[in-house]
């Protein structure tokens, strides 16, 4: 005769069950790449979009007003201060693509370089709290 019973298989079967529910459950936690893609997208930070303005007058802080004088908060957000043109940024981008190749040609030697790349930095480091200081007044 059998003199354990059947509640160790019963214990046995109810464990194996409870293993075989908690494997499941963490395989389904697992994100394959164009998952993992997905939700990196969904956290990154939104592109801005700078729209025209439709409608009225802009005044100052960028608020149009209605015809009664009032604010209209409903007209679409403009940029803030004014954007860099197509025209400046191929300028500026062809300013750098010259002294790029002046000074992979030697034309320019590594000192002036160095400075015209100084020159740049400190312009680009002032440029933000001055343009802030004339907006400001």
């Amino acid at each position: 005769m059998i003199k354990n019973g059947i509640r160790p298989i019963a214990t046995f079967n109810r464990t194996a069950l409870i293993c075989a529910a908690a494997a499941m459950a963490l395989a389904g936690c697992n994100l394959t790449a164009e998952e993992k893609a997905a939700a990196a997208a969904k956290r990154a930070a939104p592109t801005a979009v700078v729209m025209p303005a439709t409608k009225g007058e802009a005044v100052e802080g960028g608020l149009m007003k209605s015809p009664d004088g009032y604010p209209n908060f409903g007209a679409p957000l403009t940029a803030a201060n004014v954007q860099m043109s197509d025209e400046q940024a191929a300028e500026l981008q062809h300013q750098l693509t010259a002294l790029a190749a002046r000074r992979k040609a030697g034309t320019i030697s590594e000192a002036e370089y160095q400075a015209k790349v100084t020159e740049m930095r400190r312009l680009a480091a002032e440029h933000g709290p001055q343009t802030l200081s004339e907006i400001s007044k």
